[in-house]
């Protein structure tokens, strides 16, 4: 088996149906299979898993009964995975036509390449209208090579979207689902499986996915609610910790903690909870190492949020 595409599912029955259909209607030169595994979902996503299965013969799924939360749905996806590759999906997101073919041939092309993403476009779930590409538009993306590595991750955040990766499959591959998460599991997942793989990660900037904006998305969630963006962090955070194993720089993990930090400053200062604001970025530079300029200047401006935040939305900072 070439490939294995994995797929979780809860309470999806609006878009499972199309991202089934966007992966299995793919042209390949090569077997693959497609492990959808459903969580025990309240709606009508088991059925619509079962009459897509009946159709394409790629689909095996996992329909269980009982609710166990996504890392130990993850952790049942991973057990049954044969492929030589492993690619993994959102089940709200859309694979584009040419997708896994060149994904795949990128990897046997260039065998010094364990992992390779491409460009995604973030859409409007309702109007279906192309909001920004999720990747080159990155706010940290200019610093982002060609080929990146464990490294830039830790350091910079999550400019691979979880849909858009393709690696390479591996004997630790079950241990890459850690417990300590709660909510965020791509960070920590591709983190890992760059350190067990000892990764060369590369970018194809070739629009070869759809990232799915909704109102029950998992980004609109974290909008909503400022315990949930204090949660992504300390999941977020943790994942940077889980580099160390790896043997990355104790200072390249530290500034990926308080990159982190500050970014939460920021979200917290543009929903003007002023207090929140101010404990993450004092918090973001305990050591005085500042992540960039930016950073260093929020910070010495702390105590004027108000015309700091006129002139982050005047675009005065940078």
């Amino acid at each position: 088996m070439k490939l294995s595409v994995l797929v979780p599912v809860y309470n999806l029955e609006h878009y499972i149906g199309p991202c089934l259909k966007s992966i299995c209607e793919q042209v390949v030169n090569f077997d693959y299979e497609v492990i959808v595994c459903d969580d025990a979902s309240t709606d009508n996503s088991p059925s619509i898993i079962s009459s897509y299965a009946s159709t394409y013969p790629q689909i095996k799924p996992i329909l269980k009964d009982k609710n166990g939360g996504l890392p130990n749905n993850m952790r049942t996806l991973l057990s049954a995975a044969k492929g030589e590759y492993i690619a993994y999906l959102d089940g709200d997101d859309l694979a584009l036509p040419g997708k896994l073919q060149k994904q795949v041939n990128y990897l046997q092309e260039n065998p010094d390449c364990s992992m390779v993403y491409h460009e995604s476009d973030m859409f409007d779930s309702d109007s279906n209208e192309s909001l920004k590409l999720y990747s080159q538009e990155f706010y940290n993306w200019q610093y982002i090579p060609q080929r990146s590595s464990i490294e830039h991750l830790v350091k910079y955040g999550t400019f691979m979207q979880a849909s858009s990766v393709m690696f390479k499959n591996h004997s630790r591959l079950t241990d890459t689902v850690p417990d300590n998460c709660n909510i965020i599991l791509d960070y920590p997942f591709y983190i890992l499986n760059a350190g067990y793989l000892n990764a060369h990660i590369d970018f194809l900037p070739e629009v070869l996915g759809r990232y799915r904006v909704h109102q029950a998305s998992f980004g609109a969630q974290t909008q909503k609610s400022a315990t949930r963006r204090e949660q992504c962090l300390a999941d977020i955070m943790a994942a940077c910790e889980l580099a160390r194993q790896f043997g990355v720089d104790e200072e390249i993990v530290e500034a990926g903690v308080a990159h982190h930090q500050f970014a939460t400053a920021l979200f917290f200062l543009f929903k003007k909870n002023f207090d929140r604001f101010n404990h993450w970025i004092v918090v973001s530079a305990a050591n005085q190492k500042f992540f960039n300029d930016k950073h260093a200047y929020c910070w010495q401006l702390r105590a004027q949020p108000e015309q700091l935040l006129r002139q982050l939305r005047a675009g005065k900072i940078t």
